[in-house]
């Protein structure tokens, strides 16, 4: 398969322009703080050198289990519309991608890789590129607009060979779906040992995402027969350690058909409540994502600043000790020059020059030094100015070398970073606060709020 893009025919196209959902909006809002180009969270974070990902609009649920469970026939259940194959024949070959959008579309390899960046690294594993596909309905039903499902191939054993490595794409996908549905079928591959061993390994790191539903409840005969399908189903998962917990539940589900009416108790519901609730969760977790990712670009911004300070007050510290250390390798080569030209100007001259009284007080402060230049030998005078220059020139190296500043913030990055600070703490956080009013008074009346 290519990275093309097949067009198909728009069906009801104007059922997109409902009204947007609170929790829709609540997500969407978020996201853009995170994207925007010129003041997002991203582009922020990224100037005091955090990094951030944006929080998803969508939840991504994962549909696994041996072929021919209802997978697919779940989801056009789930968006009212004829969007997958359905079949007792293995339909689902590769990984389907199944979401909401403004028009009927299928995409196909690389594009469907494009329209979900975060699912780029499954290029690594080998053939499974060319099995991604996407197909994008206009179907609101539901909370379909918040929901992005993946529905996987199905799974069997004994000499089925797959063109990549499913077991482990599944598990990847695992790691970054929100939630993920298990159908066992009650037809003679419930017990399908890939789909056991997958979900085992699964629950030691997903546990908590992972929900097993009784597909086809209806096809499995009376309620005796099913009451034995599940057990033997639940006996199997109990057999392996990973899976034997306390209050293990498998509603029984099916997809209602009023033309074949059915005795069997439908929890299909249940489904629904359990994509309700992981929608609720991640609206959650984004605002507190949000919250939290504001507290550490701030707590980041202000360490850049303090840093900055510190960094410039040692700056100031080092230019002393430098300047210091300058002056006094300069001094040394210039009292060396002093002694030279007095001795070589004569008295007179020097009192021309300096007065009588300044000739005295210059006398007085030399005469030692000038004894004892003169008590030593000619080769001891000479070595005692070499090592006085040598002094000089190791003070000017130490000046030069030991005390360099360090690079800080200029005036205009200062002010930015200030501004920056006071966007999160104003504005973002501000909105923040809004956002998860608006998601509590969807289910808590002001006066519960206190506002």
């Amino acid at each position: 398969m290519s990275g093309k893009i097949k067009s198909r025919s728009v069906a009801n196209a104007d059922s997109i322009t409902g009204a947007v959902s609170c929790d829709e909006r609540i997500l969407r809002d978020c996201h853009q703080l995170y994207t925007d180009p010129d003041s997002g969270l991203i582009s922020v974070a990224e100037s005091v050198d955090v990094k951030l990902l944006p929080p998803r609009k969508k939840i991504t649920v994962m549909l696994m289990g041996n072929h021919s469970a209802g997978k697919s026939s779940f989801i056009n259940w789930y968006v009212e519309e004829h969007i997958q194959r359905t079949g007792v024949a293995i339909e689902t070959q590769g990984f389907n991608f199944v979401t909401s959008g403004r028009k009927r579309e299928s995409l196909t390899g690389n594009a469907t890789l494009h329209l979900y960046p975060h699912f780029r690294p499954l290029q690594e594993f080998k053939g499974v590129s060319e099995y991604l596909s996407t197909e994008i309905c206009t179907s609101r039903q539901k909370r379909f607009s918040l929901v992005t499902f993946v529905d996987s191939p199905g799974l069997v054993d004994g000499d089925m060979k797959y063109p990549f490595d499913v077991d482990e794409v599944i598990m990847w996908l695992g790691d970054l779906c929100d939630l993920v549905l298990v159908f066992f079928d009650p037809m003679g591959q419930a017990l399908c040992k890939r789909t056991l061993n997958i979900v085992e390994r699964m629950n030691e790191k997903q546990g908590d995402r992972l929900r097993f539903y009784l597909s086809k409840a209806d096809e499995a005969g009376g309620e005796s027969d099913r009451q034995r399908v599940m057990m033997q189903i639940v006996q199997e998962l109990c057999k392996r350690p990973g899976l034997n917990k306390c209050g293990f539940d498998m509603p029984t589900i099916y997809i209602p058909n009023p033309n074949k009416p059915s005795r069997c108790v439908n929890q299909i519901e249940e489904v629904c409540r359990a994509v309700e609730k992981t929608i609720n969760q991640t609206v959650q977790n984004t605002l507190n994502s949000l919250e939290k990712d504001c507290e550490v670009i701030s707590e980041a911004i202000t360490d850049k600043l303090s840093n900055d300070r510190h960094t410039s007050a040692m700056n100031r510290r080092a230019r002393c000790k430098s300047c210091l250390l300058t002056l006094l390798g300069f001094t040394v080569p210039l009292a060396l020059m002093a002694l030279l030209v007095l001795g070589i100007l004569s008295q007179e001259l020097l009192e021309v020059a300096l007065g009588r009284e300044g000739t005295e007080t210059l006398s007085l402060y030399l005469t030692p030094v000038v004894k004892v230049f003169d008590s030593l030998s000619v080769e001891q005078q000479l070595y005692g100015c070499g090592a006085m220059v040598l002094l000089s020139f190791l003070l000017l190296i130490i000046a030069r070398f030991s005390f360099r500043t360090q690079p800080t913030l200029s005036g205009k990055q200062k002010r930015q970073l200030h501004e920056k600070l006071d966007y999160i703490q104003e504005v973002v956080k501000t909105k923040k606060k809004k956002l998860y009013e608006d998601y509590l008074r969807q289910s808590v009346s002001d006066h519960d709020m206190g506002l």
